[in-house]
């Protein structure tokens, strides 16, 4: 708000609800009481609106400075206060003497806590800080919030080593988020580039300090997280004091990196430079150009990994072969391979010798047996009833085929038959007479039967 406007609507010596009209009587009382046939005139809601304000107590507010302005013969001084993180901002007039009062002055783009009374000019509808004390954030005072905040990420797990994820060995596409036609975004696509010529990237260039550095940064991380191509995020900004690199350590952006399902590696500042994005990610590079390194393999050192690794192979296989021909030799040099008949002499002269003793064994084992079925094959001829027919003797038998053997078998008068060694005759009993003494001993060997 200018100086002069300001002036003038204050120097009138009535307060901002004071100059305006008072409402008719006949208006709704509250603004949920309004409607279309009954609203309200712009004039009594700006004085609602300066009634509310004016009950609010001085308020603390942190910021910081991106536009101050002294006129001269004036003694007050008029800042715009921005949000640290957002870009949202608020008028704030302050007497000179404040300003004054700051050990170095009051630059823009300092960080500043402001102790205000909040106004409401109706007449501009403008809220505004009316400012009674300023006091410039001290580089102590940033460090103790960060390490607060690294305490309050740690307790949930977010700096955690086990939750980081590794990088690919060769993305598709990697992710680059720097400033605008900055030297970080070079440093990254150079050494990339350098090292694997065929990578792509996807840039977004956005504010990487500033109030609408984290809204900027946090947007552009997730809209690469999404895209269904990039494989790993680069978070690539230069060197810069401690307030520049402020939104790198801002809650809002660590805890975004910290969803991303894609691999991110934060590449802030120099070696020196730490912010807490660097603990968040997955993996943290000194500098844009070792980001660029790490992102990426080198073309020269895989193709001489792979020489190398073929080397060995070649090597290994070598040495297998020789050891094996070795060992191949030695076989073949043994008596057994270089004659294998060799090896079955021993066996077949024990199996001929071992067949040799079984026949014989047999053969005499036969002879033995065929002597003695001879002689009982001579036993049963001599006991033959044929070997006796052949002797001379005759078998008598009646018509029944009964055997004839006493004479009270065959009466006189009967006719028999003779069984004879060959054939047989029909002859008649004309005598009989019983001899007991008669047996076979009395006949002789051509005797009749």
């Amino acid at each position: 708000m200018e100086a002069g406007a300001q002036t003038a609507e204050r120097g009138s010596g009535q307060s901002p609800s004071a100059q305006q009209p008072a409402p008719a009587q006949s208006l709704p009382p509250t603004a949920a009481q309004t409607s279309a046939e009954h609203p309200w005139p712009v004039r009594l809601l700006t004085m609602k609106i300066s009634d509310y304000v004016a009950k609010m107590p001085q308020v603390w507010v942190e910021g910081q400075v991106v536009q101050a302005t002294r006129r001269p013969g004036t003694t007050t001084a008029y800042l715009t206060l921005r949000d640290t993180d957002v870009d949202m901002s608020l008028p704030v007039s302050a007497h000179v003497r404040l300003l004054d009062a700051l050990p170095g002055g009051l630059a823009e783009g300092a960080r500043v806590v402001v102790r205000a009374s909040p106004e409401f000019w109706t007449k501009r509808g403008v809220l505004q800080l009316q400012a009674t004390d300023i006091r410039p954030v001290g580089v102590g005072e940033l460090l103790a919030r960060i390490e607060h905040l690294k305490r309050v990420l740690a307790s949930e797990g977010l700096l955690d080593e086990h939750r980081k994820k590794p990088l690919p060995f060769l993305p598709r596409c990697v992710g680059l988020v720097c400033g605008r036609a900055s030297a970080a975004e070079r440093d990254v696509v150079r050494t990339a580039s350098d090292r694997w010529p065929g990578v792509r990237f996807e840039v977004r260039q956005v504010a990487v300090q500033g109030t609408g550095a984290v809204s900027e940064v946090s947007a552009a991380v997730a809209e690469l997280d999404g895209h269904p191509d990039v494989d790993v995020i680069v978070v690539a900004r230069g060197g810069g004091s401690l307030e520049d690199l402020l939104p790198f350590s801002n809650e809002a952006l660590c805890r975004a990196v910290a969803a991303c399902t894609t691999p991110v590696v934060s590449a802030i500042g120099h070696e020196v430079d730490n912010v807490l994005l660097d603990l968040v990610a997955d993996v943290r590079a000194s500098t844009p150009t070792d980001a660029g390194r790490r992102v990426v393999p080198a073309v020269a050192e895989e193709l001489s990994g792979l020489e190398a690794a073929r080397s060995r192979l070649r090597r290994t296989v070598l040495r297998l072969v020789d050891s094996e021909s070795t060992a191949l030799a030695q076989l073949r040099s043994r008596p057994v391979l270089a004659d294998p008949r060799a090896l079955l002499a021993e066996p077949t002269r024990t199996v001929a010798e071992a067949r040799e003793r079984g026949r014989r064994a047999l053969e005499g084992r036969l002879r033995e047996q065929a002597g003695v079925l001879a002689g009982l094959t001579a036993s049963v001829r001599a006991l033959s009833p044929a070997a006796v027919l052949e002797r001379g003797y005759a078998v008598l038998q009646t018509d029944e085929g009964q055997v004839v053997r006493s004479p009270e078998d065959a009466p006189t008068g009967e006719w028999l038959r003779a069984r004879l060694a060959r054939g047989s005759i029909v002859v008649e009993v004309v005598d009989s007479e019983d001899d007991p003494e008669d047996d076979d001993e009395g006949f002789g060997e051509d005797g009749d039967g």
